[in-house]
């Protein structure tokens, strides 16, 4: 029946009916090499077409240089489809919707529950995942184990991402630019009222710039985000787009609940309306990207004192850059009016499904893993994320090099990472397989200046550690862990969903700036949720998260 559909298939390419994959009739006869050997493909080559998410900093994948090498090495083409962060999502949904959708999906997950569970269009890996198929992953998934990466129906259909990194547990960072505070006379701020006060003075002393800037979508680039967990932790882990994600646990009822309707919520909007009021906020914060914010942050004539960014190299580049980057320092979480002070940290270690995906359009599943099997290698990061030319690009055990941990480094990145656009990696839009002792394993000089690209790591791990983490769990809000619905759960909450997500997102704006006034329809604000669906959502979120913990009670 595989041959046959196949043999359908190429006759439609042949008469330009069919698009969307660049599997030939053979592909499923393709003889393949043994399991963890190069290449993959015995003679000749396959093509699949991969659905990821480009970032600004890649000029090219089809013509990257490891892409070129991947294709080397694996006897396997890529044809890269791609949407952006703002709207890749949107992009993947319709091309599945449309059943005009690629072999692959990497590094952006779509909705499994639906798209697998339910329809199979992606396909199941259970009986894929061996050891002739993908014998680095199972490897590097022995300490964490494959049933997280289980859906509700007990099956899987992604892998994981490995990415045990530090300093993105406490991604949600504020920068502050400290020449501008030496020159104004004042010390970094450490009060709501403080904060307050600096932003007041700068305003005076740079009548043009902008006090706090941010970004609506972006990693952890929501302004409105850190200034909130002053009053109590904002739940919102969904850091690469601007929905809202406030439902969370209250350890101190054990119920789940929505934090947008706390009152701690309300005072928050209160004191930042009173930021926006004193003319500290820039309405584009509301709106737009980080690229857009970017551009902002690196304009002299609208200097930004305060900004929000997982990492300064998001925003500024050190290499071109350097004196610019190191006005900037990080600075901790502020304290509220009644003394809350709150970091907020990610729920999950690091690791997490939906990495790579297959879809049933793939011919040749067994050759798609083998592929992306490579990441999962000692150096497959190493080369996706620095480039491919081991002793230019990195080294393995460097000698007499420390890591961050203090320990004997595992290798040395010698291709620094950079914002500026360039073609030698992919950085960050491939699959990142990176445990806990692999990244803390990092060459790094103890005395590197963390002013500069060199020292960035270091700079980002110093500021979590020092900063962050000891602020990290305060609180009776307990985020959760990724939930797995059923697709019935999650068609029953998919309208409800964005809908509450809407309400709360345009009125806490309306609230934040004054187009809505807080105190006189805040009751109404909570009522339009209730109407909504609110308790339906909150319902839903309840079920899973029992059966998700039902194991730790037995």
């Amino acid at each position: 029946m595989k041959k046959n559909l196949a043999k359908a298939t190429a006759l439609l390419l042949t008469a330009g009916m069919l698009g969307g994959t660049g599997i030939t009739a053979a592909a499923s006869d393709v003889e393949l090499n043994p399991g963890g050997t190069y290449p993959v493909v015995k003679d000749g080559t396959l093509e699949f077409d991969c659905f990821t998410m480009s970032m600004p900093n890649v000029e090219d994948l089809q013509t990257n240089d490891f892409t070129k090498y991947m294709e080397e090495k694996t006897g396997i083409k890529m044809n890269f489809l791609t949407g952006g962060r703002d709207d890749w999502s949107d992009k993947l949904n319709l091309m599945l919707q449309s059943n005009d959708y690629p072999d692959v999906i990497l590094n952006v997950s779509p909705d499994l529950a639906k798209y697998g569970v339910k329809e199979g269009m992606i396909i199941s890996l259970d009986d894929y995942l061996t050891e002739e198929n993908v014998p680095n992953y199972l490897k590097m998934m022995e300490p964490y184990g494959l049933d997280m990466t289980k859906e509700a129906d007990g099956k899987i259909y992604s892998l994981a991402n490995i990415n045990v990194c530090y300093h993105c547990q406490y991604g949600r960072k504020m920068w502050v630019n400290k020449r501008y505070l030496d020159e104004m006379g004042v010390d970094i701020p450490t009060t709501t009222d403080e904060f307050y006060d600096v932003c007041q003075k700068f305003l005076e002393y740079k009548p043009n710039g902008i006090a706090i800037g941010g970004a609506a979508v972006g990693w952890y680039s929501r302004m409105q985000d850190w200034l909130i967990d002053a009053f109590v932790l904002m739940p919102n882990t969904s850091y690469t787009t601007s929905q809202k994600d406030t439902i969370a646990l209250n350890t101190d009822t054990n119920e789940i609940e929505c934090v947008a309707t706390d009152d701690r919520y309300k005072e928050a909007l209160k004191w930042i309306k009173s930021l926006y009021d004193l003319g500290a906020i820039y309405d584009g914060d509301f709106t737009q990207t980080e690229e857009q914010f970017k551009t902002i942050v690196n304009q002299a004539d609208e200097p930004v004192l305060f900004f929000t960014t997982g990492t300064i190299s998001n925003l500024i580049d050190a290499a071109s850059n350097p004196d610019f980057y190191k006005d900037y320092v990080c600075m901790a979480p502020i304290e509220g009016p009644d003394g809350t002070r709150i970091a907020f940290q990610t729920p999950n270690p690091g690791v997490s499904g939906g990495a790579f995906c297959i879809t049933d359009k793939c011919e040749n599943p067994e050759a798609a893993l083998r592929w992306i099997d490579f990441f999962y290698s000692e150096t497959g990061d190493l080369c996706s994320q620095y480039g491919a030319d081991e002793g230019t690009d990195w080294v393995l055990n460097p000698e007499g090099k420390v890591g961050l941990d203090g320990q004997p480094a595992k290798y040395e990145v010698l291709n620094l990472y950079s914002a500026e656009t360039q073609n030698h990696d992919w950085q960050d839009i491939g699959i990142r397989v990176a445990p806990a002792d692999y990244r803390l394993g990092q060459a790094v000089d103890p005395d590197v200046d963390v002013t500069t690209a060199e020292g960035l790591e270091k700079l980002l791990y110093d500021a979590s550690a020092e900063l962050y983490e000891p602020y990290a769990g305060t609180g009776n809000i307990k985020l959760f862990d990724e939930m797995k619905l059923t697709d019935e759960e999650s068609t029953n909450i998919s309208v409800i969903a964005v809908e509450v997500a809407d309400i709360i997102e345009s009125d806490s704006v309306a609230f934040m700036t004054g187009a809505k006034d807080i105190d006189s329809e805040w009751d109404s604000f909570k009522d339009s949720l209730d109407k909504a669906g609110l308790q339906d959502l909150i319902d839903v979120y309840k079920t899973a998260y029992e059966r998700s913990t039902a194991g730790d009670a037995e």
